[in-house]
């Protein structure tokens, strides 16, 4: 704290204060060139933000699934539904469902005098320790056994709770109103087709290792039946697999193939067909033009919002006289008036950046340069010949140049290619190759590629230290700079109080010596 101008009168502090604003000028200049280099940079990135969300779209426009797209109607909704991809051919196809698959049950054959909720040892229920069970895989073999532990301090919930979150392919719950547990495989089919078990897809061997489901659960695997098979009651049974699932679906194909699948859908010629209930239905496969419209469209909508953005870059007008605010002004301005001002101060950061102009017309060129296709199409009222570019099938940039080179399309004409030649439209757009047979997408990508990597190297991707970007060694500097110069102002500040001081000093001795002279005069008088 330093108080002066007590000899002099003088406002040193005023005086200090006015020196220094004339002395931080040049920091403020650099301050402010500071701030918009970090503008700049700021934009520079939002800029390569939208070229990476065009360039994230441009992979689903790179699969023949997306000008190929295929429907699938039913004649009987409840029996059959199918999806079909690109490969399908189009045609009809006759199924006959005759069953569903469903998944295997076991349920407790007697009513469980068990509490689920107390524990084993509260309702002195001693058949515990380890217990197995098992299952089939999926190529039929049987898997190895499924072990879990029981403990006296165990109840009935926290058994079935750990038989079910392991992965096994079975639940286990018990149910308060049968009193019964239920025990069921998690997926469909007949996987254990051999006569383990009694067949069953959750078997256990009757030994002391699997007493607690066969015992304790009253789980078997099977059910105790009269052997007759007209059901005659002459005493004599047997035990026979249950009939309450594990069971594969089944059904005809064009009234000549049949087939069994584990789970109620199967894939035939490309056509995933799944299977709602047992009827039969008739299906057609067919081009879904409107599909692989809308897919082009918003993959269009995209790429002109991404030209926009960049095209305005390089038609917002520059204002010079709105630099970047100092503190000092920030705090004599209203948010709002702040908003407004940096809204002039940041237009046009980026106007005549050639990595944003050149991208732009690398952009454009990827639309308008040949591909050789190697098809031969008529679509609409042309005439006969190589589809070699997007205008070909109804694509085209708008009439107003300071557009950007925006994208326009004709629907019909566009439809009606994806109709009559989906396959030479997809060659088109999408051809990973080398060339004059690369496809539009793919040099656009490169071009979206090659912008981006410049744009990076101005501005940097987030990342990367000040060094790695061209922009950023400019902010280092100038960081640099500025230090040195904060430094340099602490020390010419100090010299000016330095020199007041000196100043205050001399007077005050001069002051010291009048009131002594004065005091020798009239005193001599």
């Amino acid at each position: 704290m330093r108080i002066g101008g007590l000899a002099s009168g003088m406002d040193i502090d005023s005086l200090v204060g006015k020196l220094m604003k004339a002395e931080r000028m040049p920091l403020n200049r650099m301050q402010q060139e500071s701030t918009t280099l970090t503008w700049k940079r700021d934009a520079f990135r939002d800029v390569n933000k939208a070229l990476f969300e065009l360039e994230n779209m441009t992979l689903g426009m790179e699969y023949g699934s997306t000008y190929n797209a295929k429907s699938v109607s039913s004649s009987n909704e409840s029996a059959v539904t199918a999806t079909a991809s690109s490969d399908a051919s189009n045609g009809s196809y006759n199924i006959n469902v005759e069953r569903l698959a469903s998944s295997a049950i076991n349920i407790s054959q007697s009513e469980l005098n068990i509490d689920p909720n107390k524990t084993f040892k509260e309702q002195n229920i001693s058949n515990t320790g380890t217990f197995e069970f098992f299952t089939y895989a999926e190529d039929g073999t049987k898997n190895p056994a499924h072990e879990f532990t029981v403990d006296p301090g165990d109840t009935l919930n926290d058994v079935l709770k750990d038989i079910t979150k392991k992965d096994n392919n079975v639940r286990a719950f018990y149910d308060s109103q049968s009193k019964k547990v239920v025990l069921e495989t998690t997926r469909t089919g007949d996987y254990n087709q051999t006569d383990n078990y009694l067949g069953a897809e959750i078997g256990f061997n009757g030994q002391s290792n699997s007493s607690f489901f066969t015992d304790t659960l009253d789980i078997k695997n099977g059910e105790y039946v009269d052997a007759d098979e007209n059901g005659a009651t002459d005493g004599v049974k047997e035990w026979k697999k249950l009939e309450n699932g594990g069971i594969n679906a089944k059904f005809t194909y064009n009234g000549e193939l049949t087939i069994e699948s584990k789970n109620n859908s199967y894939t035939l010629n490309d056509v995933n067909f799944d299977f709602k209930g047992k009827g039969t239905a008739r299906l057609n496969v067919t081009n879904d033009v409107e599909a692989s419209f809308d897919k082009i469209i918003k993959f269009i909508d995209k790429y002109n919002q991404t030209v926009e953005k960049l095209n305005d870059t390089q038609q917002e007008e520059i204002y010079r006289d709105y630099k970047p605010l100092t503190t000092k002004q920030k705090k004599e301005m209203s948010e709002s008036e702040i908003k407004l001002w940096e809204e002039k101060a940041k237009s046009g950061i980026l106007q005549n950046e050639s990595a944003i102009s050149g991208g732009l017309f690398d952009l454009r060129r990827s639309w308008y340069e040949n591909v050789d296709t190697g098809v031969s199409v008529e679509i609409g009222n042309d005439n006969p010949g190589e589809l070699t570019s997007i205008t070909q099938i109804g694509i085209t940039t708008t009439r107003d140049f300071t557009d950007g080179g925006k994208l326009i399309v004709e629907p019909k004409k566009l439809k009606e290619a994806l109709r009559e030649d989906p396959d030479g439209v997809y060659k088109l757009f999408s051809n990973d190759a080398k060339g004059d047979t690369r496809g539009v997408i793919n040099r656009l990508e490169d071009s979206l590629e090659q912008t981006m990597e410049k744009i990076g190297s101005r501005a940097g991707r987030g990342e990367e230290t000040l060094e790695s970007y061209t922009i950023g060694k400019r902010m280092g500097d100038l960081n640099d700079r500025i230090a040195e110069f904060e430094d340099r102002l602490v020390r010419v500040e100090n010299r000016y109080w330095s020199q007041f001081s000196q100043m205050e000093q001399a007077i005050q001795r001069m002051n010291q010596q009048s009131a002594q002279l004065m005091s020798q005069f009239g005193g001599g008088a």
